[in-house]
């Protein structure tokens, strides 16, 4: 026992030498010794892959800028930056105060071509690489002047660019910034470059997706610590502990903008894989090759077949989010954009071994934005499974085949009407359903349904609605109460309804509740007062109690709308 202690103490204090000695190989210049009117100089690349100097001049700190954070404040000058102020892509940019490194580039006042940045203090940007695990996601850094994280620019190729304008607002929300045709992820060599050709100051490129279409997002290295690298002094998704490939970039322009300048860059050569996305820095290992799913779209419709092969970064916040811009753009290239259309889709996500896949088998239809439909119904489920906290649902491949056509094909329900207001149990109740197509066409449908006998006298709703409608209660009762295991959220999610379906719900005021996934309809007194307790978890409130589910067919036309009806049950 007293070995082991010894032996732990050892160990202990061998892993502090080690960081010691790793700190001071960075000649740090710490915290607590900068001071207002101190200048120093900062290294970033301007144009190609040549690192310059910048001159910084510190005009002080900014104390609690963000949870137990300190920023420091200073004015950049030297190169373009008169003209251009603080630049996207200069993220990670270090900075030296008498030969040591102080900390990067990270903040910058929007709209603001006056070149006054925050510097990430170099001390918060080296705690990702202490203990990943106990190292929290922090907040977006921003304060009430305005001072915020220098947005990350994105480069894209092989996108549309209504597949850029389209999902623009969510990568803003993530701190990215869209740039059209400057990427070449698709061209780079499968080997891994020279480790000693990464210096800080220079470029890299977070490669997130590579291929037919490829989007890399760029940035700058701040430390190079034998095979470990620093960059960007603030987080990139946010993502923890993560497997991003990254390469190192050149710079081919810098675009001046009243709004935010920023560099146009391109991928080179890949160097290693980054490996922590934490609130202060993202943290990588040179040399490492990061694990990613192959991503193949074939899209058949009017203007013939075309293919896209891509390898996709396998991580849960962004995964869904590329998958739904690729199935966007795939469409988008070759199929019209308004007027009648319909797509269908069919399709699947695999994951680790002994999990389900994932199937992908839907169809959408309508006279506007039917493209954006098509992929957020690929994307909504691959989040749901990803986002469900499983490390087995971790992707590995996605292929997906769609087929277009320029028809009209969907059918709104125009009415529902029962046989009888009133019935006893034991009676048959038959529900008749109108649909409306193309040109006001109409066709009915019928369900003869039996009350059960002993059911319960009081109010029957019969719901007949789409998919859409039908599919809300399980995506809410998946959001929000996690099932047994990985295999059983795979289940629930391929048994989303089709929308080429009209479905028939049978329900009463009841309320059911969801617990691990399961439904239980209309439980005991006691049961449901328990439940209603313990909310959220483990029981979720639902919608009122599900006795039956019929499935009415169509002919595979999709089917809009809702509508409902009441039959009173007798005593």
């Amino acid at each position: 026992m007293l070995h082991n202690l010894r032996l732990s103490w050892a160990v202990a204090l061998a892993a502090q030498t080690l960081l010691a000695q790793s700190v001071s190989s960075l000649r740090i210049f710490p915290l607590s010794e900068v001071r207002a009117g101190q200048t120093g100089v900062g290294r970033t690349v301007f144009s190609g892959d040549r690192i310059e100097e910048f001159q910084v001049h510190i005009l002080g700190i900014l104390r609690n800028a963000g949870p137990k954070q300190s920023i420091i404040l200073a004015r950049l000058s030297g190169g373009p930056l008169a003209e251009t102020g603080v630049l996207q892509g200069m993220s990670g940019s270090p900075v030296y105060i008498d030969g040591r490194l102080a900390g990067a580039v990270a903040l910058s006042f929007p709209n603001s071509k006056v070149p006054i940045a925050g510097i990430r203090p170099i001390e918060d940007m080296l705690k990702v690489d202490v203990s990943p695990a106990a190292t929290p996601r922090a907040a977006r850094t921003a304060n009430s002047e305005g001072l915020r994280e220098i947005a990350t620019p994105i480069s894209f190729n092989g996108f549309t660019q209504a597949a850029l304008d389209h999902f623009a607002p969510q990568l803003a929300a993530l701190g990215l910034t869209p740039c059209q045709g400057v990427s070449s992820g698709a061209d780079l060599p499968s080997r891994m470059g020279n480790p000693a050709s990464l210096h800080p100051g220079g470029m890299i490129s977070v490669e997130l997706l590579s291929g037919d279409m490829s989007a890399g997002a760029d940035g700058t290295v701040t430390a190079v610590d034998g095979n470990r690298i620093y960059a960007f002094g603030h987080p990139f998704l946010s993502g923890g502990t993560t497997d991003l490939p990254f390469a190192r970039a050149t710079v081919l322009a810098l675009l001046p903008s009243i709004t935010s300048s920023f560099k146009i860059s391109a991928p080179q050569e890949w160097m290693g894989s980054i490996t922590e996305d934490r609130g202060t820095a993202v943290a990588g290992v040179l040399g490492r090759t990061a694990s990613l799913a192959p991503l193949n779209i074939k899209v058949i419709g009017e203007q013939g077949t075309h293919t896209y092969k891509m390898r996709m970064v396998s991580e849960r916040a962004f995964s869904p989010l590329l998958t739904q811009m690729a199935v966007f753009s795939a469409i988008t290239a070759t199929e019209r954009a308004a007027g009648s259309v319909a797509y269908e889709l069919r399709g699947q996500a695999n994951f680790a071994p002994g999990v389900p896949p994932l199937k992908l088998d839907n169809a959408y239809a309508g006279d506007f934005a039917v493209a954006a439909l098509a992929a957020l119904g690929v994307a909504a489920p691959l989040n749901s499974a990803l986002n469900s906290g499983y490390d087995a649902l971790r992707l590995t491949s996605l292929n997906l085949e769609v087929r277009a056509s320029e028809k009209h094909r969907i059918m709104d329900i125009a009415q529902v009407v029962a046989s009888k207001t009133q019935a006893a149990p034991g009676d048959d109740v038959d529900i008749l359903i109108t649909f409306s197509g193309y040109n006001g066409v109409e066709t009915q449908r019928k369900l003869r349904y039996k009350i059960p006998v002993g059911a319960t006298p009081g109010p029957l709703q019969f719901a007949v609605s789409d998919a859409a409608t039908a599919n809300a209660a399980d995506y809410l009762a998946l959001a929000t109460a996690t099932p047994r295991d990985a295999a059983r959220v795979v289940e629930l999610l391929n048994g989303l309804r089709d929308n080429r379906k009209a479905y028939v719900r049978v329900l009463r005021s009841e309320a059911s509740f969801t617990v691990r996934g399961e439904t239980l309809p209309d439980p005991p007194p006691s049961y449901a007062l328990i439940l209603s307790k313990a909310q959220p978890l483990p029981g979720i409130a639902g919608a009122p109690s599900k006795l039956a589910e019929f499935p009415i067919d169509t002919g595979g036309d999709i089917v809009s709308g809702a509508q409902f009806v009441t039959v009173q049950v007798k005593p």
